[in-house]
């Protein structure tokens, strides 16, 4: 598994997270994805798979990188601080590696959140601070209120059939030293499969580059992902095969060649 650093931070993770939203696989994918260096795990509060992911790493702490998120509806100064001691306690630590606030939300002031979440970097409760689902400028506003901390790394969609954050926000992300975490890159499995009907089109670019390669549709989409610098995949899998199959899509590099095939396609 190749590994990339967090921010400027100095940590390196795996350039292949596993994601937990709509997670039902138990603990097995979660430590078969682990044995195989996708040390990086990400749920949320939201998610309800805190305590399944605390269950997988019980005994195994120290080999993984536990990213959270406290919830969109819970970003009041004081309630931060509540909702990480509840994650805390459903992950079974005593600190979580990157805590991110999931959704801005207008109705609470970025102020107090962003101050809560310093305070809990300061207790040493969270080791990095990150965000989720922010534009360019709730980001800015976010690390206005965050002193001598940074924000490492932005939450985003990003896929093949989805390239919304390449125009501006992924060229900012890199020029700030944050990593994209990009979740749902394999589009809800869009881009693991043929259609159905008919073999034309951008998903046939996508099948000539596996077999070219002697790689999988999602692979191939996976290792376009983190063909950028400062992009992590997090793909979800409930079944220790595609688990395997995800984390197979690291340890190789598509060619310039095939990723202006994927650009130019999708």
């Amino acid at each position: 598994m190749e590994l990339k650093e967090l921010g400027n931070t100095g940590v390196m993770i795996s350039e292949i997270g596993l994601g937990t939203w709509r997670y039902k696989g138990g603990v097995e994918p979660l430590k078969k994805g682990i044995e195989l260096g996708a040390t990086l795990i990400d749920t949320a509060e939201g998610y309800y798979t805190e305590d399944v992911v605390g269950e997988a790493i019980k005994g195994i702490r120290e080999k993984v990188f536990i990213a959270t998120k406290v919830s969109g509806r819970h970003l009041a100064h004081d309630e931060v601080l509540r909702s990480c001691e509840q994650s805390l306690y459903e992950l079974g630590t005593d600190y979580i590696d990157l805590y991110q606030v999931h959704w801005p939300n207008p109705s609470y002031p970025i102020k107090g959140t962003m101050e809560a979440m310093g305070k809990l970097a300061d207790r040493g409760l969270v080791r990095f601070i990150g965000v989720s689902n922010f534009d360019i400028d709730e980001t800015e506003e976010a690390q206005a209120y965050l002193g001598n901390h940074k924000i490492v790394s932005n939450q985003i969609r990003y896929n093949l059939n989805d390239r919304s954050i390449e125009e501006d926000l992924l060229p900012y992300c890199e020029d700030q030293g944050m990593t994209v975490l990009a979740y749902t890159p394999l589009d809800d499995g869009n881009l693991t499969t043929m259609p159905t009907m008919g073999s034309k089109g951008k998903m046939a670019v996508l099948r000539d580059i596996a077999e070219e390669t002697n790689k999988t549709l999602g692979q191939i989409a996976l290792n376009w992902c983190t063909v950028r610098s400062n992009v992590i995949a997090i793909p979800k899998s409930n079944s220790v095969k595609r688990t395997v199959e995800n984390c197979g899509a690291s340890g190789w590099r598509l060619t310039n060649e095939q990723v202006q095939r994927l650009d130019e396609a999708f």
